[in-house]
């Protein structure tokens, strides 16, 4: 679906995928699990593009549900991926990424494999990729970023935040490295001027986002 002008989220994908049009070229944030590369480029399609039109692939963090089918993609699309300097090695392979702190779902992620690809573009904090400009949230993982588009206020914060059946939450404890540098990070988001806030999970968040989302970081502080 088409969620503003030029913003598109591709359905049917775990976690969320969208897609950022900048004229003739495309950026894709996040990938979904593994196998989900032909969802995302049947959704292009349906947009009138050409996978060949993806020239940037962005990962908002390593887990598999958002890198996990970044190696394919970046394949069929020839496209460059992007990624923090905190989580480059987890998505090169060069660091086996963690099991999560559940035992049920620590044995579940067993049986999902990643295939590590080396990222083309190593991110650091007000880097741009395309219009859109990167801060580093840390906390979830050591290289979780948000991207903002300051013109059309729109901040896409990967986990850091969550907007599921209208209430705000910060990332799941059970897959987050740090929570103390993950509160630290909502508390640097809520600074920030947004209207649109999309996450890797849930629906959007609109409109006046910053706003509530300053209202949650008060919430966390009590």
């Amino acid at each position: 679906m088409e969620i503003l002008e030029g913003i598109h989220q591709v359905d049917g994908v775990n976690a969320n995928v969208y897609v950022v049009v900048e004229g003739k070229e495309l950026t894709v944030i996040d990938t979904g699990m593994p196998g989900n590369s032909g969802k995302i480029l049947k959704y292009i399609e349906k947009m009138g593009r050409k996978p060949t039109d993806v020239s940037r692939i962005v990962l908002t963090h390593f887990h598999i549900d958002h890198a996990g089918s970044a190696h394919e993609l970046r394949k069929l699309t020839k496209a460059r991926l992007a990624v923090h300097e905190g989580d480059v090695d987890f998505v090169a392979g060069r660091k086996i990424q963690p099991k999560p702190k559940n035992i049920l779902l620590r044995a579940a992620s067993s049986f999902i494999k990643f295939t590590p690809v080396i990222p083309d573009i190593v991110l650091n904090e007000n880097d741009k990729v395309g219009r859109l400009a990167v801060i580093h949230t840390p906390g979830h993982t050591t290289g979780s970023i948000s991207l903002y588009e300051p013109e059309s206020k729109v901040l896409f914060v990967g986990d850091a935040i969550r907007f599921t059946d209208k209430k705000l939450a910060g990332p799941p404890e059970q897959f987050t490295a740090d929570m103390k540098k993950a509160v630290e990070s909502i508390g640097k988001i809520s600074g920030l001027d947004f209207d649109v806030m999309l996450s890797g999970h849930g629906e959007p968040l609109k409109p006046d986002a910053s706003g509530k989302v300053k209202e949650f970081y008060v919430s966390l502080k009590k």
